[in-house]
């Protein structure tokens, strides 16, 4: 079953990118030549680079060719995306400019026929001249219409690509926004209404985010002055020989900081992300739950831990708690607020799924997620999931912008 979607996989991928050359490069040129090839070497390469840096990552390859594959590669799996939709589009797009250009040159062709110039007397003597050829309007032969058209549909799909791509690059690399959402909690006491959670998630520290993007991470939740930050999660895509240098930067928080991990830590070394975030001063949490002055704070493993035998253990994290105390819970992917609901969580922050990262991808978010991102009530539990700080694979959003959330707790007795 498996090498049977796979190759259904491989045949619409090749057939996608068969389609992009087609309409990009064979229909926009009059014929074989130096334009042809140059858009196999564009869409061939570019994949050969997109796949090089996605098996590059998931192996850990020296981290310079990472490096060196990641920009290109990534960038061509943001940009192939919305080429493919933009050629897509342009199919309606083409039978009403080929329609518009038709009853042009028929509107056009008339008037050609009848304005001839009336030749000028010949003195006499002289040679009577070659009769001139009779000014007309340009008008297109249908071979050169098609072309025409394929190059106006062609160029604007590419530039709208390009745009797109380039503007939600530059929303990923400009940080994360700070949003700001109040909750209500029936059990919460007087005492810590207007308590501030900063929740971080999926800042996706890597070959293309690095160093820099950690610290403006930082300084965004610093500047958000929290009570508590609870980082939930895909910290990380590689190894903390690797990338520790860029996590230094969370050292700087100043609140006091929990982690839980991720389904990318279990892909990077979750072991040794774990114990390198509690020498940067984070808490991790790992099925494990800590009482604050008013509320209860808890956090379980990713569900990619299961692999590892460090899945997420509810009864360890929650069992034995006083159910009268308000309760916090740490889950990087909103599936788990299934288990939360049964263990009576009063709230469960999580990450995970971007919003979507690159539209329509929220489709396929909404479809493997209970909650895409924003706050939603399952019963007795309410849960808030954060499209997260970061991006991973191209360093690009669109439709769903990065941020950072500060969670202001309210109390309903206030």
């Amino acid at each position: 079953m498996v090498i049977v979607f796979a190759v259904l996989a491989l045949a619409v991928l090749v057939t996608a990118n068969w389609y992009l050359w087609r309409r990009l490069f064979r229909d926009t040129t009059s014929g074989p030549g130096w334009g042809r090839r140059a858009g196999v070497v564009v869409v061939a390469g570019g994949w050969l680079l997109a796949i090089g840096a996605l098996v590059g990552e998931r192996t850990g390859a020296p981290f310079w060719l990472q490096q060196t594959l990641a920009w290109p590669g990534f960038l061509w799996l943001a940009l192939s995306i919305y080429l493919l939709l933009g050629v897509v589009a342009g199919e309606a797009v083409r039978p009403l400019l080929r329609r518009f250009l038709e009853r042009r040159d028929r509107r056009r062709a008339p008037v050609a026929a009848v304005v001839v110039p009336q030749p000028e007397p010949v003195p006499a003597g002289a040679a009577p001249e070659e009769p001139a050829e009779p000014a007309s309007p340009r008008l297109l032969a249908a071979p050169s219409r098609r072309l025409f058209v394929s190059r106006v549909v062609g160029g604007a799909a590419a530039a709208a690509a390009v745009g797109t791509v380039g503007y939600g690059t530059y929303g990923v690399l400009r940080g994360p926004r700070v949003k700001r959402v109040t909750v209500p909690l029936a059990k919460l006491p007087r005492a810590a209404h207007g308590f501030r959670i900063a929740v971080v998630s999926d800042i996706h520290l890597g070959p293309v985010l690095g160093h820099g993007f950690a610290q403006k991470v930082v300084d965004t939740v610093n500047s958000t002055q929290p009570d508590l930050i609870a980082v939930v999660g895909d910290l990380v895509d590689g190894s903390v020989q690797d990338l520790g240098p860029a996590a230094a930067p969370l050292s700087r928080l100043k609140a006091p900081a929990y982690f839980v991990t991720g389904n990318h830590e279990y892909f990077s070394g979750a072991e040794q992300w774990v114990e390198e975030v509690r020498r940067l001063g984070l808490l991790p949490l790992e099925n494990a739950r800590t009482e604050l002055r008013h509320f209860d704070l808890a956090g379980v493993n990713d569900i990619a831990g299961e692999s590892e035998g460090q899945g997420p253990d509810f009864g360890k994290a929650l069992g034995d708690r006083d159910t009268t105390r308000a309760c916090v819970l740490l889950a990087h992917q909103p599936v788990q607020i299934h288990d939360a609901v049964e263990h009576g969580v009063d709230l469960q922050l999580s990450g995970h799924t971007h919003g979507g990262q690159l539209w329509p991808g929220n489709l396929v978010a909404e479809a493997a997620n209970p909650t895409v991102a924003g706050l939603e009530r399952y019963g007795d539990t309410q849960l808030y999931v954060s499209r997260g700080a970061g991006a991973w694979g191209p360093p690009t959003r669109v439709g769903a912008p990065s941020d950072i959330t500060v969670v202001e707790l309210a109390s309903r007795q206030a």
